[in-house]
């Protein structure tokens, strides 16, 4: 059985543009439910949802397999985590809050099998190798490996050019909320300021050679950020679909008038 190639990061080195869901509900049949929806990639979030890692592995083998490629972020870029997370079948990451080189080196090394870094060796034990039964996982895991690493601070957007320059790093995300927040403007990611600092990071990002990734909830700013050049990009969160469709439901049956909601990055 031969090590299972990414197609994730085939499709970002190949400039095809990869379009995203959250899934955040916190839910293996949930996650099953959303990666038959036609979705390049779905992002399973160990930030903000009530994740742990046995949770995240049950969602990863519900969506793999049905068409999304699943993607996990993790609450903080720890080398145990990310070791346990690979074993589990992981091939992407994104990593939050990434403010320096440093760091994004460290998280580099993490992902990678030694010489090149410090990943532990003990996939034979999980998914990754298929309990055992993919024979070549050590020799290609490195090669298949998907590394993104999200940018949300003015620390992150100075050390762009750094963090973007190196080799291992497949991709940087905006984070438009927490940047907003960074930059004095909490709950409103569609700043005319932000949205400058994006433009800027995404020019820096194409100019290092990787690919570009955001979110965004709000219909017209996700045609913005497309037009600016993302190359992939999450439009929704699950939560955020199954509140507005339950409430949109009640509402007509009952004629009430949809109420006004302001955007505040997810």
């Amino acid at each position: 059985m031969p090590a299972p190639k990414n197609p994730f990061k085939a499709a970002i080195r190949e400039n095809r543009f990869q379009l995203g869901l959250w899934v955040a509900l916190a839910s293996p049949y949930a996650a099953e439910v959303v990666a038959g929806s036609g979705y390049d990639w779905l992002l399973i979030d160990g930030e903000h949802a009530p994740n742990d890692l046995p949770l995240l592995a049950a969602q990863y083998g519900a969506i793999a397999g049905r068409g999304s490629h699943p993607i996990v972020r993790l609450p903080v870029g720890d080398t145990a985590l990310i070791k346990q997370v690979l074993d589990t079948g992981v091939q992407t990451l994104l990593i939050p809050m990434v403010d320096s080189v440093d760091q994004a080196r460290q998280l580099v090394r993490a992902v990678r099998y030694p010489p090149q870094g410090i990943r532990g060796v003990g996939a034979a034990l999980g998914r990754a190798t298929n309990f055992g039964r993919i024979t070549d996982y050590l020799r290609n895991a490195n090669d298949e490996i998907c590394l993104l690493l999200q940018i949300e601070s003015k620390a992150g957007l100075n050390a762009i050019d750094e963090i973007a320059a190196l080799d291992g790093v497949d991709g940087l995300f905006i984070g438009p909320a927490d940047l907003a927040a960074d930059m004095g403007h909490l709950g409103n990611p569609g700043h005319i300021e932000v949205r400058a600092a994006i433009v800027d990071a995404f020019t820096r990002i194409r100019r290092a050679g990787k690919a570009r990734g955001i979110m965004t909830l709000d219909p017209a700013q996700a045609r913005d950020y497309r037009d600016l050049g993302a190359d992939f990009m999450a439009i929704g969160t699950d939560v955020t679909l199954l509140v507005n469709a339950t409430e949109r439901l009640r509402r007509e049956f009952l004629g009430e008038a949809e109420p006004t909601r302001s955007e505040s990055g997810y």
